[in-house]
């Protein structure tokens, strides 16, 4: 969706109408988008009134992958199921269902998506999300996910909600990036970022440094040297930054910078990541890519790996388009001098 000659503050379905008017085949596409920015818009509303709207923490049910759902999980899920039921959605991958969900049988359009992201957020005030991208709904005898096996590539459009101080819609339809906020008032959401470009460059970078140890020899190499600042290779001193949601840590790399990691570790069950493929690495790529940005799971760019399960995990590095690359000449390399440093040797800084 191209906005060039739409002005900041333009309505959303203004946007979308032009958007068919350019392109008869996007307004399914565009009926999706629509109904997740509705849902999106009551699903803020909860949000929006916090501990006054009961307990959004509560824990609950088990999801597809054994964590604890909580009310806002659970809530989440089920406003923008019902609200891809009226939309031409045949089929929905949602990380809440433990298999694919049929909705209208025969309709052109699948649909993968994160209903809640950073649910350890919920209850704390603290920003969370939704990711979904849009895919051409595909029918194969005796697959059932037929829908969701092509690569990423596939995708007509991605998107993520996030519910912060301000709520936000960030979505591609294939021709740029664009923000769109959420006007209370009117109830609707509204240009406000017509066109992003990533910065190429940048000296910020978020990632779990609580997982340090667990580290392979790549991450802790370019971290390192990330930390060492101007006495290090890198000749620049770094800042870092996570928030414990990825809505949160991309739209802050969407719109000033920087490189988000989140790699596979050593840990049981971490060697491919926490990160699904189809509805969080994948969606979030597309968008990086649409505003000049890269992303990859370390070598591989995201969106020419193939899911073989619908809660498929990937490692996920993205972001400034240099500071991409440069990751992956340390898995290139698999840089020896890992580790060299005392803060990932075997003597700690107050071991002796």
């Amino acid at each position: 969706m191209s906005t060039a000659s739409q002005e900041i503050g333009t309505h959303l379905d203004a946007c979308l109408a032009q958007a068919v008017a350019a392109d008869a085949r996007m307004a399914d596409v565009a009926a999706v988008i629509a109904a997740c920015a509705a849902a999106a818009i009551d699903v803020s509303a909860v949000i929006g009134r916090g501990a006054l709207g009961g307990d959004l923490a509560a824990q609950g049910e088990h999801n597809s992958d054994g964590d604890v759902q909580k009310a806002l999980d659970v809530l989440a899920h089920e406003r923008f199921t019902e609200a891809l039921r009226g939309a031409p959605v045949a089929e929905v991958a949602s990380e809440e269902a433990e298999g694919v969900m049929v909705l209208n049988p025969g309709a052109p359009l699948a649909v993968a998506i994160d209903p809640l992201d950073g649910s350890s957020n919920i209850g704390v005030n603290m920003a969370v999300g939704t990711i979904f991208g849009i895919r051409p709904a595909v029918v194969r005898a005796g697959d059932p996910i037929a829908s969701f096996t092509d690569p990423g590539t596939a995708q007509l459009a991605a998107g993520f909600i996030t519910y912060g101080p301000a709520t936000s819609l960030v979505v591609t339809l294939g021709a740029g990036t664009q923000i769109y906020t959420l006007d209370r008032e009117a109830g609707a959401f509204r240009l406000t970022h017509p066109q992003l470009t990533v910065p190429a460059q940048s000296n910020e970078y978020a990632i779990n440094a609580s997982n340090a140890r667990h580290w392979d020899t790549p991450v802790k190499a370019y971290i390192e040297d990330c930390l060492r600042g101007t006495e290090g290779p890198r000749d620049r001193d770094c800042n870092m930054r996570w928030l414990g949601s990825l809505v949160a840590d991309a739209q802050r790399v969407l719109m000033r910078g920087g490189v988000f990691l989140y790699p596979g570790d050593n840990r049981k069950g971490y060697a491919q990541g926490r990160l699904r493929l189809l509805y969080e690495a994948a969606p979030v790529a597309m968008l990086m890519e649409q505003a000049g940005a890269g992303a990859t799971d370390g070598e591989r760019r995201i969106l020419d790996i193939a899911a073989t399960g619908v809660h498929e995990r990937v490692p996920l590095v993205f972001g400034s388009a240099e500071e991409v690359t440069t990751v992956a000449t340390y898995y290139g390399g698999r840089n020896p001098a890992a580790g060299r440093s005392p803060l990932f040797g075997q003597r700690g800084l107050i071991r002796s």
